[in-house]
């Protein structure tokens, strides 16, 4: 690792203007990478009173203005003059109204990337909706999930999946847009609504296959309770359940014809007879994915948390010494660090003011800049090759098609079908090539030579055994960025596990606390798609520093590092520090204020101050109610109407409420969906109609693109062995079964 090479954003400037959760979070993710990021607060401080702003706000100069006054305008003007990017997450219209809006703030510094992160889109009807993550969650189904583990009920959550996943996709954007400005010297305005983001977190829970089989759903593994009461989770799968049962009871069970209940209480029982580590150890023996589930408490100071840097010590002035997350991707040759703490309320204002009066005269070179037309997505002209398999890798290939990137998507001939082919391969073009054949192996260093990035999600090693690691890729061409994708990370006694995503819910916590007494599934492969999108940002990074040094680098992304930040508002330790976060499967909510409802005909969800429930007629007698009181009393009400009367009534006064969508597909026929393209249907060649989620943020001037709709498995093989002078041996690779161009199924799921 080449400690002394620039940072990735080293130069670039960021006015942070977030409260709360994205706003920060995203600015962050800049700091972390190398951005000198001004933090502008308020009087009073941030909004949002949490010790996760020890980690949100690392990173950060500090300095307090009132965008009310006039004089403190002119600072934020004049801060704007000379920044780079710019970060907000209020309402629409907000910034405007203080006159700081997109439109204005472009028209004075034309090279600005200006990123907004409000609830939802300005073109929203809910635009005006304070969009607490309670509100957007149950907007986006986050309190639902499978009927048989959830019942009528909705579940709550205490991940505020919206921010965050919003905070995924704006540094992911920001640093897309900062590639598109290298290449022309304009910004733009980024918008990343928090109900869009959550469309990338959907997999097939939102895909239809109209006419197609209809997807069945694979169970994601057992529970069992362990001699030392602790819950493991484990999958034996069918290929390995024969020898598990062998093993683990000498013949007994496999043998005994025991019907399904009767074979899950002996398993109980077997269970019962050994700690969940000795478990543990005896499954990975036999090639079992399994994980002991940990509440976050323990994950902070897990052996693997510390091995892969994940977890770090830290200071800060205000909790002290404390344990929390660290850098999220890794960078070889510009790893990105914390570089210092978070910094006390507005004690860089001397510094910053004293910069700007040294540097008035760059300015009005910067508002000289005349626009131009529309340019290409930021990736045009970028190639990639996605060998990524499953959720995770291939979703990052996908999100790198939408921003213009020409993905070639490489599956192997030898299985039968390309997982969830029609939701996570839209945009690519797919080739089935055999690359256990040395002539496959050859087509694919042909392939390279014209290659910019290479995506693979192999366990640690697999790629090296192949011959196509990053080091042996390296060596014949030192510019290729290369992005590996696992479970645990590249370090630490869990680099090597097999693993899914339920396996890193249940390492870090996730699982824990959605569950409760029991562990349960979170409602979302939320870390597989999450670790997608934050892989594509960390090839951005990558590609920027190319840019700038000519030096390509190895990525190194995790579902446990997505795991770890997803949890980023609740893993602080420090002294004093109260694990109480709301958690398990009966919970609606925080509190009688924020919480979901039922209603005659549904549930909903209101997020509330007393005040405001005070300014609602219906409920105006209710607000004054002693705490314990209030909820039991809202209860009775709200069974009296249905729920979009209730919320166009609270929403009337001011009080921010929505109707909880019961199942993501639901969401997918919405009319606001729709007509933000964040749900399209289109002609695919095997399965007619097939509806899928749409590109999720809106850049002004290079816009995503949704790309043709997934190809059936290896159609494109002529187009790319063109590119290559290979397009006469394309019969006789077929013959050799070298390249195949059919019988591999697209999943239909």
């Amino acid at each position: 690792m080449q400690t002394n090479s620039p940072l990735p954003l080293e130069g670039v400037r960021v006015l942070d203007f977030g409260q709360y959760i994205a706003g920060p979070m995203t600015a962050m993710y800049l700091a972390d990478y190398g951005a000198d990021v001004i933090r502008v607060d308020p009087p009073g401080g941030p909004r949002h009173q949490t010790a996760a702003n020890a980690t949100w706000n690392r990173g950060k100069r500090s300095i307090v203005l009132d965008l009310k006054s006039a004089d403190d305008l002119r600072t934020a003007l004049q801060l704007v003059n000379q920044a780079d990017v710019l970060v907000e997450n209020f309402r629409p219209g907000v910034m405007q109204r203080l006159g700081l809006g997109p439109r204005e703030m472009l028209s004075r510094n034309a090279r600005l990337v200006y990123c907004s992160i409000p609830g939802f889109a300005a073109v929203d009807p809910r635009a005006g909706l304070r969009a607490w993550d309670g509100v957007l969650s149950a907007a986006t189904a986050c309190y639902a999930l499978y009927k048989p583990q959830r019942g009528d009920r909705p579940i709550y959550t205490a991940i505020p999946y919206p921010s965050i996943y919003g905070a995924f996709l704006a540094s992911t954007s920001i640093a897309m847009a900062m590639l598109a400005r290298e290449r022309d010297g304009l910004g733009q305005h980024v918008e990343v609504p928090l109900f869009n983001a959550m469309f990338n977190a959907y997999s097939n829970r939102a895909l239809k296959v109209w006419n197609g089989p209809k997807f069945r759903q694979v169970p994601k593994g057992h529970y069992v309770l362990c001699a030392d009461g602790r819950w493991l989770m484990y999958a034996p799968g069918d290929k390995n359940i024969g020898k598990f049962l062998e093993s683990i009871s000498r013949g007994e069970l496999h043998k005994a014809g025991l019907t399904p209940e009767e074979l899950t209480q002996r398993l109980a029982d077997v269970f019962l007879t050994r700690t969940a580590a000795e478990w543990e150890n005896c499954l990975l023996d036999l090639g079992i994915e399994c994980m002991t589930c940990h509440p976050g408490s323990e994950w902070i100071h897990h052996p693997q948390a510390k091995a892969t840097a994940i977890i770090e010590d830290f200071e800060d002035p205000v909790l002290g010494h404390f344990r929390g997350p660290g850098l999220h991707v890794r960078l070889s040759e510009s790893p990105g660090r914390v570089r210092f703490p978070r910094h006390e309320l507005d004690v860089d204002r001397a510094q910053i003011l004293s910069e700007l009066a040294a540097s008035t005269s760059n300015a009005v070179a910067s508002q000289q800049a005349r626009p131009q037309a529309d340019k290409p997505g930021p990736l045009a002209g970028v190639r990639v090759l996605d060998l990524s398999l499953f959720i995770a890798g291939p979703t990052c290939g996908r999100v790198l098609a939408e921003f213009g990137a020409d993905v070639i998507k490489i599956d192997s001939p030898h299985r039968d079908q390309v997982n969830w082919h029609c939701d996570v391969n839209r945009g690519k073009r797919t080739l089935l090539l055999d690359l256990k054949q040395p002539e496959g192996i050859a087509i694919f260093w042909r392939l390279v030579e014209g290659a910019d990035v290479i995506l693979q999600n192999q366990r640690k090693g697999v790629m090296e055994k192949m011959g196509i690691g990053y080091e042996q890729v390296r060596l014949r061409k030192p510019s290729i960025v290369y992005c590996s994708i696992n479970a645990f990370g590249q370090t630490g006694p869990a680099a090597k596990r097999p693993g899914v995503e339920v396996m890193a819910q249940a390492l870090t916590g996730m699982q824990s606390r959605y569950g409760g007494e029991k562990p349960a599934v979170n409602p979302f492969n939320a870390c597989d798609f999450g670790t997608g999108v934050t892989s594509a940002f960390a090839i951005a990074l990558a590609l920027f520093h190319r840019r700038r040094t000519g030096l390509g680098q190895h990525i190194d992304n995790a579902l446990l590092f997505t795991a770890t930040m997803l949890q980023s508002p609740f893993l602080q330790d420090y002294r004093g520090k109260r694990w109480d976060e709301v958690s398990g499967q009966q919970a609606l909510g925080t509190g009688p204020l924020n919480r979901c409802y039922e209603a005659a005909d549904g549930w909903l969800f209101i997020s509330a101050a007393r005040q405001e429930l005070q300014a609602c007629p219906a409920f105006a007698p209710l607000a004054a109610l002693p705490e314990a009181e209030l909820a039991p009393a809202l209860e009775r009400q709200f069974r009296e109407k249905p729920v979009l009367e209730w919320v166009s009534l609270l929403n009337k006064a001011g009080v921010a409420a929505h109707a909880v969508v019961q199942e993501v597909i639901n969401l997918m026929s919405d009319p606001i969906v729709l007509a933000h393209g964040l749900s399209v249907t289109r002609f695919h060649q095997d399965f007619g109609p097939v509806t899928t989620t749409g590109p999720a943020a809106v850049l002004s001037r290079t816009p995503m693109n949704v790309g043709r709709p997934s190809p059936r498995p290896g159609s494109d093989a002529l187009s790319v062995l063109q590119e290559i002078g290979m397009a006469g041996e394309l019969e006789r690779l077929i013959r050799e079964r070298v390249i195949v161009v059919e019988g591999v199924r697209a999943h239909s799921g």
